[in-house]
C-alpha cells in the first residue's frame, strides 16, 4: 500500500473527519490519498494560517484532535502562527507538512528549511519521518502527545520521496489515555487546609472546561460557598446571576477582582493555565495556593503551593465532593461584586448607539444557550471577556494564550464543522478581519451559515489605547478600509450595515432565523 494511503488509514483510525489545508507539490500523494477516504473530508482553505485556526477551534469544540496540512517552505511557515496559538491555548492539533526529499536536505535546496526545527518551540512534539515504515507509530504517538494534558500541537514533516513508497498497512490500536487521581492522603490534606482557612477564594481556568468538570466544580462551589473568579476561557461555568460569581479576570490592566483575591487567605486554583495570566499579575501578596490540575504546578514566589492535587480534574473534584467540606462563606469588602457588575456592564442598559457593549447585550439577549461566540483579538476582546456572559461553558472562544489576530473568521468555520447544529457568531475588528477575510469564500463554498460582525473604526484601537497610556502619543495605528458590505456581496454572501441598535437586533435576528452566511458591518460611533 502507498505510504500516504497508510497514513490516511491511520488518521481514520484516530477518528479524523476533516483535514484543513492547501495542496502543494510535496503533498500531492497525501491529498490523493485523502480523496479516496470515505471518512475524511479535505477542506481546501485560502491560507495555511486559516487552516491551522480552523483545526484549532474544531479541536476545542469537537473533543477530537484537529488536523491541518501544508506543503514545505512558505506553506509550512504560514501555519506557524495558528500552530503556536493551538499550543498556548492547549488545543490538540496535528500538522502534516510536506518536505523536500531526504536526498535534498544536506545542501541548499529550493524552498527547503528545517521546518521541524523551526516549529519545535511552538509545539509539544516536532518530528520528521525518515523511514516510511514508521508512519503508523509516528501518527499514533502524535495523537497521544497532542491530546495528553496539557494538549497542544504536533507537527510531522513528510519528505516527498517517502510519500509514494509501498509499505504494509499497520495502523496501531487506539487506546484511551490513562486517567490519574491524587492520593487520598493529599486530598485529605488539602481539605484540612481549606478547613483551616477563613477566606478561601476559588480561581477557575480553562482546564476545568477541557476536563469536562463543570458539574463537579459547580458542586464544589455550592458546598464551599466561597467567592469565585474565572479566566476568559472558563466563562459560562457559573451563571451571571450566581451570587458567588465574581466574573472574569486576566486583563492587561488592574482587574477589579484582585481586591478580593488580596483579601483572601487561601487561593484554590482549579485547572488554570499560566498562559492565561501569570500569577505575578494576580497574586502580588503571595496568598498561599491549593493547586488542582492535571499536571504539576510551575511554582514560583507568586504561586506559593500549600497543597498540590495532580490528576484528572473531574475525578479529583468528585473525590473532594465525596468528603465533608466545611462551609467557608464570606463576602469581599466594599460591595465588590456590585462594583464589578457596574464597571463591566454585566446587565443590559438602554442604548440606541452602536457600541461594543450594546452589541454584546443584544447578542446575549437574542441568541440561544447553544450559540457559539468567537472573538478575534483587539480592544473588543477585552470588552467581550468582561461583559458578554455565555449561558454555557465552551460557548465563547477567545484566543488568549497566543492572542492571535485573524482567528475569528477561520475559527468560525472550524466551529461550524464541529457543531453544525449550533449558531455561530463571529466578532472581529477591521484589523483582524482582513487578515483572513479570504476564507469567507471557503465558508461559502462549504455552504456554512454563521454571522460575521465586523467592527469598523479604521484603527488598531487596543494599540492606540496602550500607546496613549504609555507615551501620551499615538502613531502607526490608523488605516483605511474597503466597504465591507460590498466586499461581502462580492463573495456571494449577504452584507448589511445597521444605523442603530434596533436595526442591528433586527438584522441579527433575521440572519439567525434564515440560517445564512451574513456579514454585519458596524460603524462604531465612538471609534
Amino acid at each position: 500500500m502507498k505510504a500516504t494511503d497508510v497514513l490516511i488509514r491511520c488518521l481514520e483510525n484516530e477518528g479524523v473527519d476533516y483535514i484543513f489545508g492547501i495542496v502543494g507539490k510535496e503533498t500531492l500523494d497525501l491529498v490523493d490519498s485523502i480523496s479516496k477516504s470515505k471518512q475524511i473530508q479535505f477542506v481546501n482553505t485560502r491560507h495555511e494560517q486559516g487552516a491551522a485556526f480552523m483545526a484549532d477551534v474544531y479541536a476545542r469544540l469537537s473533543k477530537k484532535a484537529g488536523v491541518c496540512t501544508s506543503t514545505l517552505g512558505p506553506g509550512a511557515t504560514n501555519l506557524l502562527t495558528g500552530i503556536a496559538s493551538a499550543t498556548l491555548d492547549h488545543s490538540p492539533v496535528i500538522a502534516l507538512v510536506g518536505q523536500a526529499g531526504l536526498d535534498k536536505q544536506h545542501k541548499e535546496s529550493h524552498q527547503y528549511l528545517d521546518i521541524a526545527g523551526i516549529f519545535e518551540p511552538a509545539t509539544k512534539w516536532s518530528i520528521q519521518i525518515k523511514d516510511s515504515q514508521t508512519i503508523a507509530e509516528v501518527i499514533h504517538k502524535a495523537f497521544r502527545t497532542a491530546k495528553m494534558e496539557k494538549p497542544g500541537a504536533v507537527i510531522i514533516e513528510i519528505p516527498e520521496n517517502l510519500t509514494s513508497q509501498m509499505i504494509p498497512e499497520n495502523a496501531m490500536t487506539v487506546t484511551p489515555l490513562p486517567i490519574y487521581r491524587p492520593e487520598s492522603e493529599a486530598i485529605q490534606e488539602a481539605i484540612q487546609r481549606i478547613s483551616n482557612s477563613q477566606k478561601p477564594f476559588i480561581i477557575i481556568g480553562n482546564g476545568v472546561v477541557r476536563g469536562e468538570a463543570t458539574q463537579e466544580v459547580q458542586a464544589f462551589i455550592d458546598r464551599l460557598q466561597a467567592p469565585v473568579t474565572h479566566s476568559m476561557k472558563a466563562k459560562g461555568i457559573l451563571p451571571k446571576s450566581h451570587p458567588l460569581n465574581y466574573f472574569t479576570f486576566g486583563f492587561n490592566e488592574q482587574d477589579k477582582v484582585l481586591r478580593g483575591i488580596e483579601e483572601s487567605d487561601l487561593l484554590i486554583v482549579i485547572g488554570f493555565d499560566f498562559a492565561e495570566h501569570l500569577p505575578k499579575e494576580w497574586n502580588k501578596k503571595k496568598v498561599p495556593i491549593i493547586h488542582i490540575d492535571a499536571v504539576p504546578a510551575e511554582s514560583d514566589e507568586y504561586y506559593p503551593l500549600q497543597s498540590e492535587l495532580v490528576g484528572d480534574v473531574k475525578r479529583t473534584l468528585q473525590a473532594i465532593n465525596d468528603l465533608e467540606i466545611e462551609v467557608k462563606s464570606w463576602v469581599p469588602s466594599g460591595n465588590l461584586r456590585e462594583q464589578m457588575i457596574q464597571a463591566y456592564h454585566i446587565y443590559e442598559e438602554s442604548a440606541s448607539t452602536l457600541s461594543i457593549t450594546s452589541l454584546l447585550h443584544s447578542i446575549e439577549k437574542l441568541t440561544s444557550e447553544n450559540t457559539i461566540v468567537i472573538s478575534d483579538v483587539g480592544s473588543h476582546k477585552v470588552s467581550i471577556a468582561r461583559t458578554y456572559q455565555p449561558k454555557k461553558p465552551e460557548k465563547l472562544i477567545i484566543s488568549n494564550g497566543f492572542a492571535s489576530m485573524g482567528i475569528a473568521i477561520p475559527g468560525s468555520i472550524g466551529a461550524k464543522l464541529a457543531c453544525p447544529a449550533d449558531p455561530v457568531v463571529c466578532i472581529t475588528g477591521d484589523g483582524g478581519a482582513l487578515m483572513n477575510f479570504a476564507d469567507i469564500e471557503t465558508a461559502a463554498r462549504l455552504g456554512l451559515s454563521f454571522v460575521i460582525i465586523v467592527l469598523h473604526d479604521s484603527k488598531l484601537k487596543l494599540e492606540e489605547q496602550m500607546m496613549m497610556k504609555k507615551l501620551a502619543n499615538n502613531f502607526g495605528t490608523a488605516f483605511g478600509n474597503p466597504d465591507f458590505v460590498q466586499l461581502a456581496k462580492s463573495f456571494g454572501i449577504r452584507g448589511v450595515r445597521p444605523a442603530n441598535v434596533q436595526e442591528f437586533e433586527s438584522m441579527l435576528t433575521e440572519a439567525l432565523k434564515k440560517n445564512e452566511l451574513t456579514l454585519i458591518e458596524i460603524l462604531l460611533e465612538n471609534g
